[in-house]
């Protein structure tokens, strides 16, 4: 048996529930890793990471490095004298740090390796209308998400589900994962593959203002789950062409009417307390939105202190 000393680098809520796991579960976890704290809010007060506030209750050491290169940190990383690097959301590590312990540095992926390699893996699962994704560990390398697989858990994607409940399942699927590694590097048993190079690959891109914008000329099930991929955040959006204003309404839930109607692409419609848009095969059924200095909401409250006019669609 190993005797592991553990070095965490995370940074979100994510990455908490695979950190709690490794300390209640008895593991010698000597040092956490995590960013910077950032202004957040309206008072914009400086605000730690969720790693940083559990670690700190743990009574862990914490280091938050603005440059992985610099030489005071790399000299703090070295003294905490770890054998095992677990990374979980965090940023791109330099040769010089993945390569300092013993026994490596493995990151957990929330893809099935080597598909959704990149910065958004889960949204991108349930935008392109996949019916499974999981979790994967793998030896981290000179390139972003290529290394050495060590395991997998495959879970399915349900067909109404958005990314926001699809995240908080593969939390807790990936923490599982987290120990199942860790015991096996513990055991020396380690069996790694390399991550297949061909056949129909998938990118997770990073999500911007382009790719969460709403095309309604798209067929029906793809702006369904773009929705839903999309929900909670970043959140998908289109322009609100509403009587004479145009405003930015985002799009949090939505449901799928097929249908024949005579309707343009884009039109709203709404009938008593629902709001639907035209599309080529139906409608989307608009379930919760949010528009300018208002709060996300049901499309009835909204209703209740808002009028859609009959001219009323969607860019």
């Amino acid at each position: 048996m190993r005797d592991l000393r553990i070095v965490f680098m995370g940074t979100p809520e994510f990455a908490v529930y695979s950190l709690k796991a490794i300390v209640e579960a008895g593991y010698n976890v000597v040092g956490v890793i995590t960013a910077p704290d950032r202004p957040a809010g309206r008072g914009r007060k400086l605000q730690a990471s969720a790693v940083k506030q559990f670690a700190i209750q743990q009574n862990l050491k914490v280091l938050q490095p603005v440059n992985l290169k610099s030489d005071d940190f790399l000299a703090e990383l070295k003294e905490l004298n770890a054998n095992l690097q677990v990374v979980v959301a965090f940023r791109m590590l330099p040769e010089v740090v993945w390569k300092m312990p013993e026994f490596g540095t493995f990151n957990l992926h929330a893809s099935l390796l080597p598909q959704y390699r990149g910065a958004a893996p889960i949204n991108w699962a349930i935008i392109n209308g996949e019916k499974e994704t999981g979790v994967s560990t793998f030896f981290i390398d000179e390139k972003i998400d290529t290394g050495e697989m060590i395991m997998q858990e495959k879970i399915a994607i349900t067909a109404t589900e958005s990314a926001g409940e699809l995240h908080d399942k593969l939390m807790q699927t990936g923490s599982h994962l987290i120990l199942e590694t860790l015991e096996a590097i513990k055991k020396g048993e380690v069996k790694t593959t390399a991550q297949p190079e061909s056949g129909d690959l998938k990118t997770a891109y990073k999500l911007d203002r382009e790719n969460t914008r709403v095309n309604w000329e798209a067929p029906l099930e793809n702006t369904y789950n773009l929705i839903r991929g999309l929900s909670p955040y970043p959140t998908a959006w289109t322009m609100l062409s509403n009587g004479n204003k145009e405003e930015i309404m985002k799009i949090y839930a939505s449901e799928i009417e097929k249908t024949e109607h005579d309707h343009v692409t884009g039109k709203i419609v709404q009938e008593g307390k629902t709001v639907k848009v035209a599309v080529k095969e139906g409608f989307l059924v608009l379930t919760e939105v949010q528009l300018p200095g208002k709060k996300k909401m049901p499309i009835k409250d909204l209703l209740n202190g808002y009028e859609f006019y009959t001219n009323a669609k969607v860019l």
